[in-house]
């Protein structure tokens, strides 16, 4: 098409007026406009184009590419937006489910609780068991007493060797100052400085007594309350799944109820292998407790006993082959305070 109109436009006759301007040719529309549709079916560096029929062929075969494009990203960004969409549903209906699940669980444990309460209700019991975890909720109790006990032993007995330090530091000033006592305030002052280092040994030994008895209480023996409270919820779950499975039992046999029925003895065999797995779990560590807490009271027992009468004997070298029989270290003084670069 191109050699068609470059021969059109060679042969072609330009009249010339009278003043020697050109003529106005009938023609010149249409060479212009063959010149444009070249330029436009000519190729397009900023875009690839897939062309219907021949080289410079109507608009209408030209097919952009950009438009193709265009389409796809508007398709993938469609079919990702309904991605995104049908996964926030998928979201929101599993915990939709979820919230339904724990309603009817809860619904159906207090209404267990309640039936219980009022003697409406039976419930699972194990009379050996039971009479255990009561043992040990007590043996708490008398525990968390002994522990009371202990740290305010503890912090009378501090206060009392920083008064004896701080006696001993007066009697020594004295006997520098008054002539006249110096003996006698060398001696009051010696006494202090012994019975403030004695003091100081025993309390090593008395720290240790009361952390021994607070990782046993607040760690051991709460690790097994924990275990037990998990065990009582199971039990309370159990029998609630199992009233349920009675009620349903009792009543008319048509096709929804046996498929209800069927269902209700499903979950009553989830409830029944958790309460099961849970109570050997209390079992287990009911047994083991009471071998730690033995094992614990009695080297601690004998710490403390052995310690204390030391002490008070003044026994200073008794005392401190107890703290080396039971591998305490005490602490320098001054050990707790920061160094002066951790005050800056």
């Amino acid at each position: 098409m191109t050699d068609s109109i470059m021969s059109k436009a060679a042969t072609m006759e330009i009249p010339i007026n009278s003043n020697g301007d050109t003529g106005t040719l009938a023609e010149d529309d249409s060479l212009e406009q063959d010149l444009q549709q070249v330029m436009v079916s000519g190729p397009n560096l900023n875009e690839t184009s897939i062309v219907s029929g021949g080289y410079g062929g109507t608009a209408e075969g030209i097919i952009p590419t950009s438009s193709i494009k265009g389409s796809n990203m508007h398709h993938s960004s469609s079919s990702s937006s309904m991605t995104a969409e049908e996964a926030t549903r998928g979201v929101a209906v599993e915990k939709i489910e979820t919230v339904k699940k724990w309603g009817l669980n809860t619904y159906k444990c207090t209404k267990q609780m309640i039936s219980e309460r009022f003697g409406r209700g039976s419930r699972t019991v194990d009379l050996e068991l039971e009479a255990q975890i009561e043992v040990l909720r007590d043996t708490k109790r008398k525990y968390e007493n002994v522990l009371r006990l202990a740290r305010a032993l503890t912090n009378h007995f501090y206060n009392m060797v920083q008064t004896q330090h701080a006696l001993g530091d007066t009697f020594a000033d004295l006997s520098q100052k008054s002539p006249e006592l110096r003996d006698e305030f060398g001696y009051n002052a010696e006494t202090q400085k012994l019975l403030c280092k004695n003091g100081e040994t025993l309390l090593g030994a008395i720290n240790f007594f009361v952390s021994s008895i607070n990782t046993l209480v607040n760690k051991t023996m709460e690790d097994s309350l924990m275990t037990i409270k998990m065990y009582e919820n199971a039990r309370l779950e159990f029998d609630a799944y199992r009233s349920d499975l009675e009620e349903l039992s009792l009543g008319p046999r048509d096709a929804v109820a046996i498929a209800r029925i069927d269902a209700a003895q499903q979950q009553y065999q989830v409830h029944k292998d958790k309460y099961e797995r849970l109570r050997s779990d209390v079992i287990i560590k009911l047994k083991f407790l009471e071998e730690n807490k033995v094992k614990v009271m009695h080297k601690q027992l004998l710490l403390f006993h052995n310690a204390i009468s030391a002490y008070f004997a003044g026994n200073q070298q008794q005392l401190e082959q107890t703290l080396k029989q039971f591998n305490i270290k005490l602490r320098p003084p001054g050990a707790d305070k920061p160094s002066w670069l951790e005050e800056q």
